[in-house]
């Protein structure tokens, strides 16, 4: 059934098998019918893109013997049971121990391919997560670590590339929870300089008075409480990189001080009289401004020019929602190391609810989700507290960014063909070309991506 998720009917009666496997195939899903559950397992292995309906009770290897059979070799893979009204205690007792779902005789065509639909989005979605978790292990150099799939983050991935091995200073700017600190530490490890320390400072979170002393060190005795001699960050750091967080939150005394430093390369502690030779980088981070706050005069339009030599933009995550699915998935996997727990898949519904949320914590909100997540404090709805669904964007938004996806999805399985997608979707060609310009989507692109 190549990779397109199908239904595998198991039934002896011949005259049920097949108004089941119409009813299938009307619905639009691949089927293939077998008489028997042994010929039916051929189908199964781990990883088939597979759902299977079956009777309960049949000659040989019965409904009950083959869930267990398919249970053991991929416990994912849903199992939809059909039961006479005698086997309906057997069929609930299944459902514990791992059936799906079970259908009672007699059905609609209606009611068994609405059953049948959400069994196969169940395993489409299953395999989806599956394919994102072997791409998150097998990912390698700068893709394992500023993960994602969106050409907006391909642009940055390829600037830090671009940048690493220098020794320019580097400007990151984005909005808070974009990863800034992230991709200041893929610069450090990605460069020449990666065997020396990479030193972090948030310029937001330090008290003015030790600003200071944590920059550039102190003797012992240089003021009250230095009861020994500190190196200070700048130090540190020699050979290695400087990661100067927030650094519009810096002081404008010091801002004069580390302007000095980028031009001199070299420090004097507090209270001592020689200077230090130091070799570090200088990254800087800002979610603000710069360029503004030098024209209201609370930023050093020379220390701005120092620190942006060469500047890498995060884009918010709002703007790259593909990326989505898999950096919820890789904190999902990190939580689930992290609390010791098993890492729980995400449905349908919920991926809808994360695709249409417009982030404005950004990454560092979407991991705080995947933490809740995980832990099973979300319930149903993943971005709802207090009953109140949680600030996003409009509803026209909502639901235009949603018709995209859809757009996209059905694109993507017929292989980017338009007369074909336009069928599935119901939606003549002439009004589906108007959506994709809509849209900007491409046909190109969608051709050559392929659906797990």
């Amino acid at each position: 059934m190549d990779d397109e998720v199908g239904v595998v009917v198991v039934e002896d009666d011949e005259n049920v098998r097949l108004g089941v496997e119409q009813a299938v195939a009307l619905a639009g899903f691949p089927v293939r019918a077998y008489a028997s559950a042994a010929e039916a397992l051929r189908e199964v292995a781990p990883g088939a893109p597979v759902v299977i309906v079956s009777d309960v009770r049949m000659s040989g290897i019965d409904g009950l013997q083959l869930l267990d059979r398919v249970l053991t070799i991929d416990a994912q893979i849903p199992v939809v049971l059909i039961s006479g009204h005698a086997d309906i205690s057997t069929a609930v007792g299944a459902m514990r121990v791992g059936a799906y779902d079970f259908i009672e005789k007699p059905f609609s065509s209606d009611h068994i391919a609405g059953r049948v639909a959400r069994a196969v989005e169940k395993r489409r979605l299953t395999l989806e997560v599956q394919g994102l978790r072997a791409a998150l292990r097998n990912w390698q150099g700068i893709e394992g670590l500023v993960l994602g799939k969106s050409p907006a983050i391909e642009v940055v991935r390829k600037r830090i590339l671009r940048l690493a091995d220098t020794s320019v200073s580097v400007l990151i700017t984005g909005e808070t929870g974009t990863g800034k600190e992230l991709i200041a530490r893929a610069l450090h490890d990605f460069g020449g300089r990666r065997d020396h320390h990479f030193v972090a400072l948030n310029c937001g979170g330090l008290p003015e008075q030790l600003f200071e002393s944590e920059l550039f060190g102190h003797e012992a005795g240089a003021f009250t409480g230095a009861a020994r001699k500190r190196i200070g960050r700048i130090e540190w750091a020699n050979g290695g990189t400087l990661f100067l967080d927030e650094i519009e939150s810096m002081p404008i005394a010091l801002q004069i001080k580390l302007l000095r430093v980028l031009q001199e390369r070299q420090i004097e502690r507090l209270g001592a009289n020689e200077s230090i030779p130091v070799d570090c980088r200088i990254i800087a981070a800002s979610k603000a401004d710069l360029t503004e706050l030098s024209a209201d005069g609370r930023f050093r339009v020379d220390l701005l020019y120092r620190l942006n030599v060469a500047q890498i933009d995060i884009p918010p995550l709002r703007e790259r929602l593909d990326d989505v699915p898999l950096l919820f998935e890789h904190f999902v996997l990190a939580a689930a190391r992290r609390f010791g727990l098993s890492a729980p898949i995400v449905s349908a519904a919920q991926l809808s609810e994360l695709m249409m949320h417009q982030w404005p914590g950004n990454v560092r909100e979407l991991q705080n989700v995947a933490d809740r997540f995980v832990l099973g404090l979300n319930g149903d709805n993943l971005l709802t507290e207090g009953g109140r669904p949680a600030a996003g964007s409009t509803l026209a938004d909502q639901l235009a960014h949603f018709e995209c996806m859809i757009i996209e999805d059905r694109l993507r399985r017929n292989n980017g063909n338009v007369a074909a997608a336009s069928e599935d979707l119901g939606m003549p060609k002439k009004t589906l070309y108007h959506k994709m310009r809509q849209y900007k989507i491409p046909t190109g692109d969608l051709q050559s991506e392929r659906m797990i």
